[in-house]
């Protein structure tokens, strides 16, 4: 049992709020509630480790804050657990083919549904809509969620139910705004004395907003807890089941772990960043189980095309494609998953491995280990060990490369493996751990950043923000290389360039059709794994952890993990 949970709650471990709805009794539905089949099921507990700060999400960009609003606070539409839209407020996702994209591409046409209302009763109409586009753009507001309204000119409200967002320029993929839980509407009402500056010091909004969801705010106290109860104005008949939430933060992933898994002190632990062997020994308590989602979260190991700290200079072994496929072959990910993540990670053969749309199928196979195949490869190239020394050289220049990444345990672990891989195929590797708060710093006077790539391989993850790949994939475009004329910022690390990938990122830009979108996205994956710019190794998921009386739930690592709460219930017995 870790020391923040014991097994009577006490004001040690909770705030008075807290403490106050631990003793309510479980199962006995809130009255107000009752007669139209709502709160039937009592209370629900969640730990969120990490406490929200703020239930307005355009005020912060964490996870632990846009998800505790999500209780109560919509967008238009919503990412299912495979990263697909789905209309959530709106009556459908607008397209070219449907009319709700121009074929200019400069606007979009949102729709409501009819008859939505507020938590207050009051109806939603397109000028909430508006209001939050104007709520977040507002100079000086500090909107944690502006990128998200780039390029959005001006939204029109030609009726109740309807919003069209005009863009400065044409959009091929205009579902930034209000799509996923970023960016819910607010009530214009609510907010209308919240703008700019002001944005920050309305408190009363911030930590209870009036929402659609199928809560509302009863009690907030930032970074330790919040109570909800079930919106009697929700538009589902009979949802949500729970009459109450309490969502409450503090602690660590192991005892978050613990509170669901050994004690059941608790629902729904979210995040556990934990070991494989330590969850599996949780679970065999049998209280609960963990669930994983995954998205785009891809850790992959990079080669320098150049020579470390000289960028005019092609590498010369690494500008050779048969030593990195040689590299990529000699690995096995299926032992790199078990030892580093188990439920957590899966085999990815693809720097984008979802949506299934985006996910190409021309890589398969990457999971079997071919070390004979990456011996034949190298020395058929020219690679041999010609002096006895174990490591292969050509023309001079061996085989021996300096293997760079962050301090932590399971890179450290990866690290291991892959040296002793490698070593049986010919080739030396110099391991070398860079505390995780210098590689990952940005910092352009450092020589240990992830960008100033000061070694010959590194490994590191990285994900597309949101299903579409179009940001994520210009990462590798050859203006997309660290140096000194954009202070070392760019994502293109290793240094490559091809000019044919380079046009075909161009051709992704001005492309509209999502099925068009999706077949030049997965080429451009190919390219990238096909040439070994990068090799992708571990499909990294998030993992929580439910009890075994919850039933309903849907992990999500597009949306919100709580993105469906209101179909969450209490299983029977």
């Amino acid at each position: 049992m870790g020391d923040n949970f014991i097994t009577k709650p006490s004001c040690a471990a909770f705030s008075a709020i807290a403490l106050l709805l631990s003793c309510l009794p479980l199962g006995i539905p809130n009255a107000a509630h009752a007669l139209d089949g709502r709160g039937t099921d009592g209370m629900l507990r969640i730990l969120y480790w990490q406490a929200p700060s703020t239930l307005n999400p355009y005020l912060s960009g964490g996870v632990k804050d846009i998800e505790a609003a999500s209780l109560v606070l919509e967008p238009l539409a919503r990412l299912s657990p495979d990263g697909d839209m789905i209309p959530w407020l709106a009556r459908e996702i607008p397209t070219l083919e449907n009319g709700g994209v121009a074929p200019d591409l400069r606007s979009i046409r949102w729709q409501l549904k009819p008859g939505l209302t507020w938590s207050d009763g009051s109806a939603v109409t397109s000028a909430d809509i508006a209001f939050t586009h104007r709520y977040c753009t507002a100079p000086g507001a500090g909107c944690a969620q502006a990128d998200k309204f780039r390029d959005v000119a001006r939204v029109e409200t030609p009726d109740k139910l309807t919003a069209v967002l005009h863009f400065d320029e044409p959009k091929p993929f205009p579902y930034g705004p209000f799509v996923g839980p970023q960016t819910p509407l607010l009530q214009a009402a609510q907010f209308a004395d919240c703008l700019g500056p002001r944005a920050p010091g309305c408190t009363d909004a911030n930590f209870a907003p009036i929402g659609t969801g199928p809560f509302k705010v009863v009690e907030f106290r930032s970074g330790d807890a919040a109570v909800f109860e079930a919106n009697a104005a929700y538009r589902v008949p009979k949802q949500p089941a729970f009459g109450q939430v309490l969502l409450k933060g503090g602690g660590d992933a192991m005892s978050a772990g613990r509170a669901v898994l050994e004690t059941g002190e608790f629902d729904y632990a979210w995040n556990l960043q934990l070991g494989p062997e330590v969850l599996a020994a949780m679970v065999a308590r049998g209280k609960g189980q963990i669930v994983s989602s995954f998205s785009t979260l891809v850790e992959r190991i990079a080669f320098n095309f150049s020579v470390p700290d000289d960028a005019t200079q092609p590498h010369p072994a690494l500008s050779d494609i048969a030593v990195r496929r040689a590299l990529a072959m000699a690995l096995d990910r299926r032992t790199m998953i078990e030892i580093g993540y188990g439920a957590a990670g899966r085999v990815s053969c693809n720097i984008v491995p979802a949506p299934p749309a985006y996910a190409s199928s021309a890589n398969d196979g990457c999971a079997a280990q071919d070390l004979d195949g990456a011996r034949d490869l190298l020395s058929q190239a020219g690679w041999v060990d010609t002096d006895g020394d174990g490591v292969r050289e050509r023309e001079g220049t061996e085989l021996r490369f300096v293997f760079q990444t962050s301090a932590n345990t399971v890179r450290q672990n990866f690290q291991a493996l892959a040296k002793e891989w490698w070593r049986q195929i010919g080739v030396a590797a110099e391991l070398r751990a860079i505390d995780a708060s210098v590689f990952f710093s940005g910092d352009p006077s450092s020589p240990d950043t992830l960008e100033k790539f000061g070694a010959d391989i590194e490994m590191y993850a990285g994900a597309s923000d949101g299903p579409d790949p179009e940001a994520y994939l210009a990462g590798w475009a050859c203006d997309a290389a660290p140096g000194t004329e954009n202070g070392w910022q760019g994502r293109n690390v290793g240094n490559w360039c091809d000019p044919e990938y380079d046009a075909l990122l161009g051709a992704l830009s001005s492309t509209a059709g999502l099925a068009e979108r999706a077949a030049l996205s997965r080429t451009l994956n190919d390219m990238l794994v096909q040439q070994h710019v990068a090799v992708p190794l571990v499909d990294r998921g998030r993992v929580s952890a439910h009890s075994n009386s919850l039933g309903g739930i849907r992990i999500n690592a597009w949306d919100s993990e709580l993105w469906n709460i209101a179909d969450w219930y209490r299983l029977p017995g």
